[in-house]
């Protein structure tokens, strides 16, 4: 698989996931973000800033505020709580 269509399909499964999360399939949306980052960890490709920023790191959620995550403002920084107690600090831009 080339760099490009990776990317193209990494891309696909982060809509894939938001979609699932939207209609309640957690499960199906865990599952678009593991292959996600297991693609991107076979071809040696980052994952997207805007990707990464709305995934749990410890339970592979895709988060959506209000739904699944809470997000806050404190200090210079943004800061996810996922309702698994995961939380991840990111500075604004």
């Amino acid at each position: 698989m080339s760099r490009t269509i990776a990317a193209e399909r990494i891309d696909r499964l982060a809509a894939e996931a938001e979609a699932a999360t939207a209609d309640s399939q957690v499960e199906r949306a865990r599952e678009y973000v593991r292959t996600a980052r297991a693609i991107a960890q076979r071809q040696r490709l980052s994952l997207p800033e805007q990707f990464r920023h709305r995934i749990c790191d410890r339970c592979d959620a895709y988060l959506l505020p209000g739904t699944n995550a809470r997000v806050r403002l404190q200090s210079g920084r943004v800061v996810v709580t996922c309702d698994c107690g995961e939380i991840a600090r990111y500075p604004y831009k």
